[in-house]
Protein backbone atom coordinates (compact mmCIF):
# COMPACT_ATOMS: atom_id res chain seq x y z
CA UNK A 1 0.00 0.00 0.00
CA UNK A 2 1.57 3.34 -1.04
CA UNK A 3 2.35 5.92 1.64
CA UNK A 4 -0.12 8.83 1.83
CA UNK A 5 0.82 12.06 0.10
CA UNK A 6 1.47 14.40 3.02
CA UNK A 7 2.28 18.08 2.64
CA UNK A 8 4.47 19.21 5.57
CA UNK A 9 3.26 22.23 7.58
CA UNK A 10 6.39 24.20 6.63
CA UNK A 11 5.63 23.67 2.95
CA UNK A 12 2.00 24.74 3.39
CA UNK A 13 3.08 27.93 5.13
CA UNK A 14 5.84 28.66 2.60
CA UNK A 15 3.57 28.12 -0.43
CA UNK A 16 0.79 30.28 0.95
CA UNK A 17 3.09 33.05 2.14
CA UNK A 18 1.19 32.87 5.41
CA UNK A 19 4.02 34.49 7.38
CA UNK A 20 4.01 37.41 4.93
CA UNK A 21 1.11 38.40 2.67
CA UNK A 22 -0.94 35.33 1.82
CA UNK A 23 -1.02 34.48 -1.88
CA UNK A 24 -2.12 37.93 -3.06
CA UNK A 25 -4.38 38.47 -0.02
CA UNK A 26 -3.90 41.37 2.38
CA UNK A 27 -3.51 41.20 6.16
CA UNK A 28 -6.24 43.50 7.44
CA UNK A 29 -7.98 41.53 10.25
CA UNK A 30 -6.99 42.07 13.89
CA UNK A 31 -8.18 40.15 16.95
CA UNK A 32 -11.39 42.17 17.32
CA UNK A 33 -12.30 41.63 13.66
CA UNK A 34 -11.62 37.90 14.00
CA UNK A 35 -13.88 37.64 17.07
CA UNK A 36 -16.65 39.55 15.28
CA UNK A 37 -16.11 37.36 12.24
CA UNK A 38 -16.50 34.25 14.39
CA UNK A 39 -19.65 35.54 16.10
CA UNK A 40 -20.94 36.55 12.68
CA UNK A 41 -20.37 33.03 11.35
CA UNK A 42 -22.00 31.26 14.30
CA UNK A 43 -24.93 33.29 15.65
CA UNK A 44 -27.78 33.32 13.17
CA UNK A 45 -30.32 30.79 11.94
CA UNK A 46 -29.39 28.27 14.64
CA UNK A 47 -30.81 30.44 17.42
CA UNK A 48 -33.30 32.64 15.54
CA UNK A 49 -34.86 29.79 13.54
CA UNK A 50 -33.48 26.47 14.79
CA UNK A 51 -34.28 27.03 18.48
CA UNK A 52 -37.89 25.96 17.94
CA UNK A 53 -36.78 22.64 16.39
CA UNK A 54 -34.42 21.91 19.28
CA UNK A 55 -37.14 22.73 21.83
CA UNK A 56 -39.56 20.42 20.00
CA UNK A 57 -37.18 17.51 20.64
CA UNK A 58 -35.81 18.27 24.11
CA UNK A 59 -38.33 20.61 25.76
CA UNK A 60 -36.88 22.93 28.46
CA UNK A 61 -33.91 20.52 28.63
CA UNK A 62 -32.77 22.14 25.39
CA UNK A 63 -30.38 24.07 27.66
CA UNK A 64 -28.63 20.78 28.40
CA UNK A 65 -28.62 20.04 24.66
CA UNK A 66 -26.92 23.38 23.96
CA UNK A 67 -24.30 22.66 26.63
CA UNK A 68 -23.60 19.16 25.28
CA UNK A 69 -23.31 20.51 21.74
CA UNK A 70 -20.97 23.21 23.04
CA UNK A 71 -18.81 20.64 24.84
CA UNK A 72 -18.51 18.71 21.59
CA UNK A 73 -17.45 21.87 19.82
CA UNK A 74 -15.13 23.05 22.61
CA UNK A 75 -12.92 19.97 22.46
CA UNK A 76 -12.67 20.39 18.70
CA UNK A 77 -12.23 24.15 19.10
CA UNK A 78 -9.10 23.43 21.16
CA UNK A 79 -7.79 21.35 18.26
CA UNK A 80 -8.67 24.04 15.73
CA UNK A 81 -6.91 26.61 17.91
CA UNK A 82 -3.70 24.56 18.07
CA UNK A 83 -3.68 23.83 14.35
CA UNK A 84 -4.76 27.35 13.37
CA UNK A 85 -1.87 28.84 15.33
CA UNK A 86 0.65 26.33 13.98
CA UNK A 87 -0.49 26.30 10.33
CA UNK A 88 -1.97 29.78 9.63
CA UNK A 89 -3.25 29.21 6.08
CA UNK A 90 -6.63 29.71 4.42
CA UNK A 91 -7.49 26.04 4.01
CA UNK A 92 -8.66 25.44 7.60
CA UNK A 93 -9.42 21.76 8.30
CA UNK A 94 -8.60 20.81 4.70
CA UNK A 95 -5.02 22.08 5.05
CA UNK A 96 -4.69 20.61 8.54
CA UNK A 97 -5.68 17.16 7.24
CA UNK A 98 -3.26 17.55 4.31
CA UNK A 99 -0.40 18.10 6.75
CA UNK A 100 -1.38 15.38 9.20
CA UNK A 101 -3.22 12.59 7.39
CA UNK A 102 -2.49 12.95 3.68
CA UNK A 103 -3.93 14.20 0.42
CA UNK A 104 -6.82 11.76 -0.06
CA UNK A 105 -8.16 12.42 3.44
CA UNK A 106 -7.70 16.16 2.92
CA UNK A 107 -9.67 16.04 -0.33
CA UNK A 108 -12.55 14.23 1.40
CA UNK A 109 -12.47 16.83 4.17
CA UNK A 110 -12.67 19.56 1.52
CA UNK A 111 -15.50 17.61 -0.11
CA UNK A 112 -17.37 17.53 3.21
CA UNK A 113 -16.72 21.25 3.68
CA UNK A 114 -18.53 21.88 0.40
CA UNK A 115 -21.47 19.99 1.88
CA UNK A 116 -21.30 21.73 5.26
CA UNK A 117 -20.96 25.26 3.95
CA UNK A 118 -23.19 24.76 0.91
CA UNK A 119 -26.17 23.40 2.83
CA UNK A 120 -25.69 25.73 5.79
CA UNK A 121 -25.52 28.85 3.62
CA UNK A 122 -28.58 27.81 1.63
CA UNK A 123 -30.49 26.90 4.80
CA UNK A 124 -29.47 30.15 6.47
CA UNK A 125 -30.66 32.10 3.44
CA UNK A 126 -34.05 30.34 3.61
CA UNK A 127 -34.29 31.24 7.32
CA UNK A 128 -33.48 34.84 6.42
CA UNK A 129 -36.50 34.83 4.12
CA UNK A 130 -38.79 33.91 7.05
CA UNK A 131 -37.65 36.86 9.12
CA UNK A 132 -37.81 39.27 6.18
CA UNK A 133 -41.49 38.40 5.93
CA UNK A 134 -41.88 38.84 9.68
CA UNK A 135 -40.21 42.26 9.50
CA UNK A 136 -42.37 43.37 6.57
CA UNK A 137 -45.48 42.27 8.45
CA UNK A 138 -44.43 44.26 11.53
CA UNK A 139 -43.71 47.39 9.51
CA UNK A 140 -46.45 47.35 6.88
CA UNK A 141 -48.90 44.62 7.82
CA UNK A 142 -48.10 42.83 4.56
CA UNK A 143 -45.83 40.01 3.49
CA UNK A 144 -44.22 38.86 0.28
CA UNK A 145 -46.45 36.57 -1.79
CA UNK A 146 -45.88 32.89 -1.10
CA UNK A 147 -44.82 32.35 -4.70
CA UNK A 148 -41.78 34.61 -4.16
CA UNK A 149 -40.84 33.63 -0.61
CA UNK A 150 -40.62 29.83 -0.87
CA UNK A 151 -39.34 27.20 -3.27
CA UNK A 152 -41.53 24.75 -5.20
CA UNK A 153 -41.15 22.06 -2.52
CA UNK A 154 -42.63 24.46 0.04
CA UNK A 155 -45.56 25.66 -2.05
CA UNK A 156 -43.94 28.60 -3.85
CA UNK A 157 -42.07 29.23 -7.08
CA UNK A 158 -38.89 31.07 -6.09
CA UNK A 159 -37.44 32.08 -2.72
CA UNK A 160 -36.41 35.54 -3.81
CA UNK A 161 -35.17 36.89 -0.44
CA UNK A 162 -32.81 33.91 -0.10
CA UNK A 163 -31.28 34.71 -3.50
CA UNK A 164 -30.99 38.41 -2.61
CA UNK A 165 -29.07 37.85 0.64
CA UNK A 166 -26.57 35.54 -1.10
CA UNK A 167 -26.11 38.10 -3.90
CA UNK A 168 -25.51 40.92 -1.40
CA UNK A 169 -22.93 38.85 0.48
CA UNK A 170 -21.21 38.04 -2.80
CA UNK A 171 -20.97 41.71 -3.79
CA UNK A 172 -19.53 42.66 -0.41
CA UNK A 173 -16.96 39.85 -0.49
CA UNK A 174 -15.87 40.83 -3.99
CA UNK A 175 -15.24 44.42 -2.88
CA UNK A 176 -12.57 43.38 -0.37
CA UNK A 177 -11.93 41.69 2.97
CA UNK A 178 -11.55 45.01 4.82
CA UNK A 179 -15.08 46.06 3.86
CA UNK A 180 -16.42 42.58 4.65
CA UNK A 181 -14.76 42.59 8.09
CA UNK A 182 -16.23 46.00 8.93
CA UNK A 183 -19.70 44.93 7.85
CA UNK A 184 -19.42 41.68 9.84
CA UNK A 185 -18.33 43.58 12.97
CA UNK A 186 -21.26 45.98 12.68
CA UNK A 187 -23.76 43.17 12.15
CA UNK A 188 -22.31 41.16 15.04
CA UNK A 189 -22.81 44.13 17.36
CA UNK A 190 -26.43 44.55 16.21
CA UNK A 191 -27.33 40.90 16.73
CA UNK A 192 -25.76 40.78 20.20
CA UNK A 193 -27.69 43.87 21.27
CA UNK A 194 -30.95 42.43 19.92
CA UNK A 195 -30.48 39.07 21.64
CA UNK A 196 -29.63 40.75 24.94
CA UNK A 197 -32.76 42.87 24.58
CA UNK A 198 -34.75 39.69 23.93
CA UNK A 199 -33.37 38.17 27.13
CA UNK A 200 -34.38 41.26 29.10
CA UNK A 201 -37.96 41.02 27.76
CA UNK A 202 -38.18 37.26 28.20
CA UNK A 203 -36.92 37.26 31.80
CA UNK A 204 -39.37 40.03 32.70
CA UNK A 205 -42.18 37.50 32.09
CA UNK A 206 -40.31 34.45 33.40
CA UNK A 207 -42.38 31.75 35.16
CA UNK A 208 -40.75 28.75 36.82
CA UNK A 209 -43.70 26.55 35.96
CA UNK A 210 -42.93 26.89 32.25
CA UNK A 211 -39.76 24.84 32.79
CA UNK A 212 -41.66 21.75 33.97
CA UNK A 213 -41.61 19.00 32.97
CA UNK A 214 -37.95 19.76 32.33
CA UNK A 215 -37.20 16.79 30.07
CA UNK A 216 -40.48 15.43 28.69
CA UNK A 217 -38.75 13.10 26.23
CA UNK A 218 -36.02 11.90 28.60
CA UNK A 219 -32.41 11.30 27.64
CA UNK A 220 -33.43 10.39 24.09
CA UNK A 221 -34.99 13.81 23.66
CA UNK A 222 -31.88 15.53 25.03
CA UNK A 223 -29.71 13.54 22.59
CA UNK A 224 -31.94 14.42 19.65
CA UNK A 225 -31.99 18.04 20.80
CA UNK A 226 -28.19 18.03 20.99
CA UNK A 227 -27.94 16.89 17.38
CA UNK A 228 -30.34 19.66 16.34
CA UNK A 229 -28.60 22.25 18.54
CA UNK A 230 -25.22 21.34 17.07
CA UNK A 231 -26.21 23.13 13.86
CA UNK A 232 -26.30 26.34 15.90
CA UNK A 233 -22.53 26.15 16.45
CA UNK A 234 -21.52 25.43 12.87
CA UNK A 235 -19.21 28.19 11.66
CA UNK A 236 -16.64 28.66 14.43
CA UNK A 237 -14.08 26.83 12.27
CA UNK A 238 -14.46 29.59 9.67
CA UNK A 239 -12.13 31.72 11.83
CA UNK A 240 -9.21 29.55 10.74
CA UNK A 241 -9.93 30.32 7.08
CA UNK A 242 -8.65 33.86 7.74
CA UNK A 243 -5.13 32.57 8.36
CA UNK A 244 -3.68 34.49 5.41
CA UNK A 245 -5.63 37.70 6.07
CA UNK A 246 -5.13 38.03 9.84
CA UNK A 247 -2.46 40.45 11.05
CA UNK A 248 -1.10 38.06 13.69
CA UNK A 249 -2.69 34.67 12.94
CA UNK A 250 -0.50 32.56 15.19
CA UNK A 251 -1.63 34.50 18.27
CA UNK A 252 -5.06 35.84 17.34
CA UNK A 253 -6.75 32.80 15.77
CA UNK A 254 -6.61 30.60 18.91
CA UNK A 255 -7.78 33.48 21.12
CA UNK A 256 -10.65 34.37 18.78
CA UNK A 257 -11.90 30.76 18.69
CA UNK A 258 -11.95 30.44 22.48
CA UNK A 259 -13.66 33.80 23.03
CA UNK A 260 -16.33 33.08 20.40
CA UNK A 261 -17.23 29.66 21.83
CA UNK A 262 -17.57 31.06 25.36
CA UNK A 263 -19.71 34.03 24.33
CA UNK A 264 -21.96 32.03 22.02
CA UNK A 265 -22.63 29.21 24.50
CA UNK A 266 -23.65 31.62 27.28
CA UNK A 267 -25.83 33.57 24.86
CA UNK A 268 -27.61 30.48 23.51
CA UNK A 269 -28.43 29.14 26.98
CA UNK A 270 -29.68 32.55 28.14
CA UNK A 271 -31.93 32.96 25.08
CA UNK A 272 -33.35 29.43 25.39
CA UNK A 273 -34.24 29.85 29.07
CA UNK A 274 -35.76 33.30 28.42
CA UNK A 275 -37.94 32.02 25.56
CA UNK A 276 -39.24 28.92 27.35
CA UNK A 277 -39.58 30.63 30.71
CA UNK A 278 -41.68 33.40 29.18
CA UNK A 279 -44.34 31.39 27.32
CA UNK A 280 -43.53 27.67 27.78
CA UNK A 281 -41.82 25.08 25.63
CA UNK A 282 -45.04 23.98 23.90
CA UNK A 283 -45.53 27.49 22.52
CA UNK A 284 -41.92 27.76 21.29
CA UNK A 285 -41.63 24.28 19.76
CA UNK A 286 -41.90 24.13 16.00
CA UNK A 287 -42.89 27.80 15.58
CA UNK A 288 -41.39 29.85 12.71
CA UNK A 289 -39.71 33.11 13.80
CA UNK A 290 -40.08 31.92 17.40
CA UNK A 291 -38.21 34.79 19.07
CA UNK A 292 -40.44 37.43 17.47
CA UNK A 293 -43.49 35.45 18.56
CA UNK A 294 -42.24 35.33 22.16
CA UNK A 295 -41.73 39.10 22.29
CA UNK A 296 -45.13 39.76 20.71
CA UNK A 297 -46.82 37.52 23.31
CA UNK A 298 -45.00 39.12 26.24
CA UNK A 299 -45.46 42.74 25.17
CA UNK A 300 -48.87 42.41 23.51
CA UNK A 301 -47.57 44.39 20.55
CA UNK A 302 -45.92 43.64 17.21
CA UNK A 303 -43.35 46.43 17.65
CA UNK A 304 -41.01 44.38 19.81
CA UNK A 305 -41.32 41.41 17.48
CA UNK A 306 -40.43 43.70 14.60
CA UNK A 307 -37.23 44.74 16.38
CA UNK A 308 -36.31 41.07 16.92
CA UNK A 309 -37.09 40.36 13.27
CA UNK A 310 -34.78 43.21 12.25
CA UNK A 311 -32.03 41.75 14.43
CA UNK A 312 -32.59 38.34 12.88
CA UNK A 313 -32.38 39.78 9.37
CA UNK A 314 -29.04 41.38 10.23
CA UNK A 315 -27.77 38.33 12.14
CA UNK A 316 -28.57 35.80 9.46
CA UNK A 317 -27.14 38.01 6.73
CA UNK A 318 -23.84 38.12 8.64
CA UNK A 319 -23.76 34.30 8.76
CA UNK A 320 -24.18 34.12 4.99
CA UNK A 321 -21.35 36.63 4.57
CA UNK A 322 -18.94 34.92 6.97
CA UNK A 323 -19.55 31.36 5.80
CA UNK A 324 -19.32 32.32 2.12
CA UNK A 325 -15.99 33.95 2.93
CA UNK A 326 -14.74 30.74 4.51
CA UNK A 327 -15.90 28.61 1.60
CA UNK A 328 -14.12 30.73 -1.01
CA UNK A 329 -10.84 30.60 0.96
CA UNK A 330 -10.99 26.82 1.35
CA UNK A 331 -11.65 26.39 -2.38
CA UNK A 332 -8.75 28.73 -3.06
CA UNK A 333 -6.44 26.48 -1.03
CA UNK A 334 -7.68 23.33 -2.77
CA UNK A 335 -7.24 25.00 -6.15
CA UNK A 336 -3.72 26.11 -5.25
CA UNK A 337 -2.93 22.45 -4.54
CA UNK A 338 -4.30 21.44 -7.95
CA UNK A 339 -7.12 19.29 -6.54
CA UNK A 340 -9.88 21.40 -8.13
CA UNK A 341 -9.82 23.72 -11.19
CA UNK A 342 -7.43 26.69 -11.05
CA UNK A 343 -10.15 29.30 -11.44
CA UNK A 344 -10.80 29.24 -7.67
CA UNK A 345 -7.27 30.37 -6.75
CA UNK A 346 -7.17 33.48 -8.94
CA UNK A 347 -6.99 36.64 -6.82
CA UNK A 348 -7.92 40.01 -8.28
CA UNK A 349 -4.96 42.44 -8.09
CA UNK A 350 -7.42 45.32 -7.63
CA UNK A 351 -9.53 43.99 -4.74
CA UNK A 352 -7.17 41.27 -3.40
CA UNK A 353 -10.10 38.82 -3.36
CA UNK A 354 -10.85 35.63 -5.35
CA UNK A 355 -13.53 37.28 -7.49
CA UNK A 356 -14.24 34.44 -9.92
CA UNK A 357 -14.39 31.83 -7.13
CA UNK A 358 -16.74 34.01 -5.08
CA UNK A 359 -19.14 34.47 -8.00
CA UNK A 360 -19.19 30.73 -8.71
CA UNK A 361 -19.87 29.93 -5.06
CA UNK A 362 -22.71 32.47 -4.94
CA UNK A 363 -24.43 30.92 -7.97
CA UNK A 364 -24.00 27.36 -6.69
CA UNK A 365 -25.44 28.21 -3.26
CA UNK A 366 -28.25 30.43 -4.55
CA UNK A 367 -29.81 27.68 -6.65
CA UNK A 368 -30.76 25.29 -3.82
CA UNK A 369 -31.76 28.26 -1.63
CA UNK A 370 -34.14 29.46 -4.33
CA UNK A 371 -35.75 26.21 -5.39
CA UNK A 372 -35.01 23.30 -3.02
CA UNK A 373 -36.31 22.11 0.33
CA UNK A 374 -33.26 21.50 2.51
CA UNK A 375 -34.94 19.78 5.47
CA UNK A 376 -34.17 16.32 4.08
CA UNK A 377 -30.42 16.95 3.95
CA UNK A 378 -29.88 18.88 7.18
CA UNK A 379 -28.79 15.72 8.99
CA UNK A 380 -26.39 15.03 6.12
CA UNK A 381 -24.85 18.46 6.70
CA UNK A 382 -24.56 17.70 10.43
CA UNK A 383 -22.88 14.31 9.99
CA UNK A 384 -20.45 15.78 7.44
CA UNK A 385 -19.49 18.55 9.85
CA UNK A 386 -19.02 16.11 12.71
CA UNK A 387 -16.80 13.92 10.52
CA UNK A 388 -14.61 16.95 9.74
CA UNK A 389 -14.34 17.79 13.42
CA UNK A 390 -13.34 14.21 14.26
CA UNK A 391 -10.62 14.35 11.58
CA UNK A 392 -9.28 17.63 13.02
CA UNK A 393 -8.96 16.05 16.48
CA UNK A 394 -7.13 13.05 14.99
CA UNK A 395 -4.86 15.42 13.03
CA UNK A 396 -3.68 17.05 16.25
CA UNK A 397 -2.50 13.65 17.49
CA UNK A 398 -0.88 12.78 14.15
CA UNK A 399 1.04 16.06 13.97
CA UNK A 400 2.17 15.88 17.60
CA UNK A 401 3.87 12.61 16.68
CA UNK A 402 5.14 13.54 13.19
CA UNK A 403 6.07 17.19 13.87
CA UNK A 404 7.03 17.44 17.56
CA UNK A 405 9.16 20.53 16.89
CA UNK A 406 6.41 22.45 15.08
CA UNK A 407 5.92 25.95 16.51
CA UNK A 408 2.57 25.95 18.36
CA UNK A 409 1.24 29.19 19.83
CA UNK A 410 -1.53 27.21 21.57
CA UNK A 411 -1.60 23.62 22.77
CA UNK A 412 -4.66 21.46 23.39
CA UNK A 413 -5.07 21.02 27.16
CA UNK A 414 -5.14 17.50 28.62
CA UNK A 415 -3.49 16.04 25.52
CA UNK A 416 -4.18 13.36 24.27
CA UNK A 417 -7.38 13.04 26.34
CA UNK A 418 -8.85 16.28 24.91
CA UNK A 419 -8.67 15.30 21.21
CA UNK A 420 -9.86 11.76 22.00
CA UNK A 421 -12.87 13.13 23.89
CA UNK A 422 -13.56 15.38 20.90
CA UNK A 423 -13.59 12.34 18.61
CA UNK A 424 -15.85 10.47 21.02
CA UNK A 425 -18.44 13.26 21.26
CA UNK A 426 -18.44 13.64 17.47
CA UNK A 427 -19.04 9.91 16.97
CA UNK A 428 -21.90 9.97 19.49
CA UNK A 429 -23.69 12.80 17.69
CA UNK A 430 -23.03 11.11 14.33
CA UNK A 431 -24.72 8.00 15.71
CA UNK A 432 -27.74 10.09 16.72
CA UNK A 433 -28.34 11.16 13.09
CA UNK A 434 -29.70 7.69 12.19
CA UNK A 435 -28.77 4.95 9.76
CA UNK A 436 -30.41 6.61 6.73
CA UNK A 437 -28.13 9.60 7.17
CA UNK A 438 -25.15 7.25 7.44
CA UNK A 439 -26.08 5.64 4.12
CA UNK A 440 -26.43 9.05 2.46
CA UNK A 441 -23.08 10.11 3.88
CA UNK A 442 -21.37 6.93 2.67
CA UNK A 443 -22.68 7.57 -0.85
CA UNK A 444 -21.49 11.18 -0.66
CA UNK A 445 -17.99 10.08 0.38
CA UNK A 446 -17.81 7.50 -2.43
CA UNK A 447 -18.72 10.22 -4.93
CA UNK A 448 -15.99 12.45 -3.49
CA UNK A 449 -13.43 9.67 -3.68
CA UNK A 450 -14.27 9.13 -7.35
CA UNK A 451 -13.77 12.84 -8.07
CA UNK A 452 -10.41 12.70 -6.32
CA UNK A 453 -9.25 9.65 -8.28
CA UNK A 454 -10.45 10.97 -11.63
CA UNK A 455 -9.33 14.61 -11.26
CA UNK A 456 -7.66 15.59 -7.99
CA UNK A 457 -4.93 12.95 -7.76
CA UNK A 458 -3.90 13.48 -11.39
CA UNK A 459 -3.67 17.27 -11.14
CA UNK A 460 -2.17 17.51 -7.65
CA UNK A 461 0.77 19.88 -7.44
CA UNK A 462 2.33 17.76 -4.70
CA UNK A 463 3.76 15.29 -7.23
CA UNK A 464 5.58 18.18 -8.91
CA UNK A 465 6.61 19.97 -5.71
CA UNK A 466 10.26 20.48 -4.86
CA UNK A 467 11.80 18.43 -2.03
CA UNK A 468 10.30 18.83 1.38
CA UNK A 469 10.71 22.24 2.99
CA UNK A 470 12.23 22.09 6.44
CA UNK A 471 11.15 24.45 9.21
CA UNK A 472 14.50 26.27 9.05
CA UNK A 473 14.13 26.71 5.31
CA UNK A 474 10.60 28.01 5.75
CA UNK A 475 11.88 30.64 8.21
CA UNK A 476 14.61 31.76 5.80
CA UNK A 477 12.32 31.82 2.76
CA UNK A 478 10.54 35.16 3.55
CA UNK A 479 13.92 36.88 4.06
CA UNK A 480 15.22 35.54 0.76
CA UNK A 481 12.08 36.70 -0.99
Amino acid sequence: MPAPRIKPPALLVAESGADREGHGLQRTMGLFQLICFGVGAIVGTGIFVGLSDSVAKAGPAVVVSFVLAAITCVFTAFSFAELGGAIPVSGSSYSFAYAGLGESTAFLVGWCLLLEYGISISAVAVGWSQYVNELLHSLTGRQLPAALSAGPADGGILNLPAVIVIALACLLLVRGVRESARATAAMAAVKLVVLLAFCAIGYSAFKHGNLTPFSPAGLGGIGAGTTAAFFSYIGFDAITTAGEEAKNPRRDIPVAIMVCMGVVTLLYCAVAVAAIGAIGGDQVAGRPAALSYVVNEVTGSTVGGGVIAFGAVVAIASVVLAVMYGQTRILMSMSRDGLIPRVFEKVSPRTSTPVAGTLIVAVLFALPAAFASLDAVMNLCTIGTLAIMAVVNITVIALRRREPGLSRSFRVPLYPVGPLLGVGFCLYLMYETGWRTWLQFAGFLVAGLLVYVVYGRRHSTLVRTAPEVTPDAAEREPQAA
